[in-house]
């Protein structure tokens, strides 16, 4: 079987969701040297300002250093744009999400807070190469201002984009709604379909968030999962290591 690569992310990585995220690193890291993707937000909410958090940063300086690797994950993962007008985006913005940041916003507004998130980065010398948007929402501004950004790409779920030409990548990936118990299991039911269905695909991501970690049947599915999958013979990598190896290099060298 053809080469198979496993990205396991971490959203909404902040201050306060560190304690719903270290129980299952911590379980993580006792498997061996698996490589995480963390999705890292500048101001949670504007509650959780990185800049306040001394001991939280040298944390993420710790996972650099073991082959992990920090993407910016928006600026407050906060939807605080005026009320939706349109059908549509009422349920953009009320009923598929409350969080979807960088949907409603103007380029000239989304460029600033993606310079607010780069220069974090840059005061802290953590290397960025990708950008993930709350919600995985993009308007058209952010999607302008970030193409202007020389980052190197994006994400939503079923696929990679390429900046600044949003060139498309498959990558499909597994996330949960864990809000509820029903939800959890149907949650399970999807993700088992869509492992048969991607079995052979070159990669697989999965996708956490805190609140996956907040109950014991959610939290243990994907520890499973992850043990399952690198004992069938699934790579773990980062992002940018995967986009190194299978894409930027070949593109570089056509």
């Amino acid at each position: 079987m053809a080469e198979r690569s496993l990205m396991l992310v971490l959203h909404d990585v902040a201050p306060e969701t560190w304690p719903d995220y270290r129980p299952f690193v911590e379980a993580v890291d006792a498997l061996g040297q698996i490589p995480i993707s963390w999705l890292v937000v500048p101001n949670f909410h504007r509650r959780n300002r990185l800049d306040d958090h001394v001991e939280f940063r040298r944390l993420l300086d710790g996972r650099l250093a073991r082959g992990d690797e920090l993407i910016l994950h928006g600026c407050y993962h906060a939807d605080e744009a005026p009320e939706p007008r349109t059908p549509r985006d009422w349920f953009m913005r009320r009923v598929f999400t409350h969080e979807g940041e960088f949907y409603p916003l103007s380029r000239e507004e989304s460029a600033r807070r993606l310079r607010h998130g780069i220069e974090l980065f840059e005061r802290n010398q953590w290397p960025l190469y990708g950008f993930v948007a709350p919600a995985w929402l993009l308007g058209s501004g952010a999607r302008e201002a970030l193409a202007a950004t020389g980052l190197t790409y994006t994400s939503d779920p079923g696929h990679f984009y390429l900046l600044p030409d949003y060139q498309a990548i498959d990558a499909p990936g597994l996330v949960w709604s864990a809000r509820s118990a029903w939800r959890r299991g149907m949650s399970r039911l999807l993700s088992e379909r869509m492992l048969h269905r991607y079995q052979r695909s070159p990669v697989l991501r999965l996708g956490l968030h805190p609140v996956d970690m907040r109950h014991p049947f959610s939290r243990q599915y994907w520890l499973d999962l992850l043990i399952r999958l690198l004992a069938d013979g699934r790579e773990p990598v980062t992002k940018i290591d995967w986009l190194d190896r299978h894409v930027l290099t070949s593109s570089a060298a056509a």
